[in-house]
């Protein structure tokens, strides 16, 4: 575990999407990505399956399944009360550690005091859509930390005002980090769609995309 996610890689400079939101382009090794699809397989396996969360009584097109807090909108629960009531697994803490190198990576003050608590895991297939919003149900403004894994996504950037310009599309390839926290942390922002066949060899993925989202919830 050391070895996979040790602190010897050296980090692709960040890039400045917005204030306070940083792209590293290649953050994680293709090994690495593999390492991790195995254990999104173990946790869509676990307690809790993958499902589709259901917004307004419309369920989503992104697949999801939680780690530490179960999330549904406007909500965070310890069990699953809307899938099958039982209680997710917790956050592992080679995820803790990776948010923190990934907020080091990205310039982030308090990267050693980071501490997701809260870990959505989304799965994509080629049909998969993720509107605009804001990930405003955490009660904590610690940055949001996603990694990419699969085929590449088109995703927006966008304001803290609403879901119309300005905002800015930008590829999300397979291994890339995106960090946003700050004047960024309530940014809405969506996935326009998924790029088939786009996923490197290797990976752990022959089709779809996988995206993991690290949140503090501030909730006890």
């Amino acid at each position: 575990m050391t070895t996979l996610f040790g602190d010897d890689a050296l980090p692709r400079p960040p890039q400045e999407v917005a204030p306070g939101a940083f792209l590293v382009t290649g953050w994680l090794a293709v090994r690495q990505q593999q390492w991790i699809v195995d254990r999104f397989e173990e946790w869509a396996s676990g307690p809790v399956p993958l499902r589709g969360a259901k917004v307004r009584g419309h369920e989503m097109s992104v697949k999801t399944v939680c780690l530490g807090w179960h999330w549904r909108p406007y909500e965070y629960t310890r069990t699953a009360v809307d899938v099958n009531g039982a209680l997710v697994l917790p956050v592992p803490d080679w995820m803790v550690r990776l948010g923190r190198r990934a907020l080091a990576d990205t310039g982030h003050r308090a990267a050693d005091s980071y501490t997701p608590d809260a870990v959505l895991v989304n799965y994509y297939d080629a049909e998969a859509r993720m509107g605009m919003h804001q990930d405003k149900d955490e009660h904590s403004g610690a940055p949001v930390v996603s990694l990419s894994i699969g085929d590449t996504c088109r995703f927006r950037f966008g304001n803290n005002e609403n879901r119309n310009k300005p905002y800015r599309d930008v590829a999300l390839v397979s291994g890339d980090l995106f960090v946003f926290g700050g004047p960024a942390r309530f940014a809405f922002h969506g996935v326009l769609g998924v790029q088939p066949g786009t996923a490197p060899a290797g990976c752990g993925l022959d089709s779809g995309r996988i995206n993991i989202t690290m949140r503090e919830t501030g909730l006890t």
